[in-house]
């Protein structure tokens, strides 16, 4: 009963999740998708600002202001952005094929009507598991596929969780919460450079703009210093 053909869609399921898993973990933790993250992030709402997904995301709710039901918000009830794309589906396929294949062989291979309730209540079932367990799963394979000396924080937006953010120069480092590109939350160490003149306070939108051997480099978000890191960018060979 176990290798029926009536289960062979759920072995195809949990095939498909488990090499799905490995893909992301020879990957590097699902990086390789977030291109195609981005570009389903905007394909969904074109007029979506980068500040609107920050507000949302450190809110913990990926909601945009004045848009109370969308397919975004749907989505995101199943998990997307709050894990790698790869990863998420490789959860919801792999739950999916294991929890069809223990009802399938539970009620005796059921046909007809009930085999078709069987189809999608397991597949209900798991994207509703699979929602809870994106973040955390996110934050483990962030974890470990981290490279603490890389520079994937640089042009990031975050939130100032400390009092403020001082000079790099005084010899002082505040703290903020910053999303990567792959939607994961961390806390890191951040101060200003030399040059920026407005001092970000709790609460306040930074950018990250640079690395130094102790802490990231931010400037306030939407302020005189953004306008002229950007101006000092455009100018930089390409």
């Amino acid at each position: 009963m176990i290798f029926d053909a009536s289960n062979l869609g759920y072995w195809v399921l949990l095939g498909s999740g488990i090499l799905l898993y490995l893909f992301v973990i020879f990957s590097g933790g699902g990086d390789d998708d977030l291109d195609m993250e981005a570009d389903f992030d905007a394909d969904i709402d074109a007029d979506m600002d980068l500040d609107a997904d920050v507000d949302g995301d450190l809110d913990g709710d990926t909601e945009v202001e004045g848009e109370g039901f969308g397919l975004w918000s749907v989505l995101s009830w199943f998990g997307f952005g709050q894990a790698p794309l790869m990863l998420l589906l490789a959860t919801d396929l792999s739950l999916w094929g294991l929890l069809g294949w223990m009802f399938n062989v539970g009620l005796g291979t059921p046909t007809g009507f009930l085999g078709i309730v069987v189809f999608f209540g397991s597949g209900a079932i798991a994207f509703w598991i699979g929602k809870l367990l994106a973040y955390p799963l996110g934050k483990v394979f962030a974890a470990f596929g981290e490279d603490v000396s890389s520079d994937r924080l640089i042009g990031c937006l975050g939130v100032v969780s400390s009092k403020t953010l001082p000079h790099y120069v005084a010899g002082k480092i505040g703290q903020a919460d910053v999303y990567d590109s792959a939607r994961n939350l961390m806390t890191v160490p951040v101060s200003l450079p030399h040059w920026a003149e407005v001092i970000p306070r709790r609460g306040d939108k930074i950018l990250i703009v640079d690395r130094t051997e102790h802490s990231y480099l931010a400037i306030a978000k939407d302020s005189s210093d953004e306008d002229r890191w950007l101006a000092e960018v455009k100018q930089l060979p390409q």
